[in-house]
């Protein structure tokens, strides 16, 4: 893993989660394969592995560059911006 600038702008502590799951994938009717939790807001959004890509499409429209994956017993986090795991 490794260190960016976004990690040190992320809310301390976490933002609580808004849902539960994905609601843009309630809304369209589909599944998601794996959640993502946005840690600038705290909207939960699902994987590139979905059909929707939301956590993506949550990055692209508000600019927030760090999410973490919101799966039961794991614990690593995305920046948007730098493309990498940190």
């Amino acid at each position: 893993m490794s260190e960016c600038p976004h990690v040190a702008e992320v809310p301390r502590p976490e933002p609580a989660p808004l849902h539960d799951t994905c609601p843009e994938c309630l809304a369209d009717g589909t599944h998601p394969v794996q959640l993502r939790l946005c840690l600038s807001c705290g909207h939960v959004g699902c994987c590139d592995s979905s059909v929707g890509r939301h956590a993506t499409a949550h990055f692209r429209s508000t600019g927030h560059p760090v999410m973490r994956t919101f799966e039961p017993n794991e614990r690593w986090r995305w920046c948007f911006v730098d493309g990498s795991i940190v």
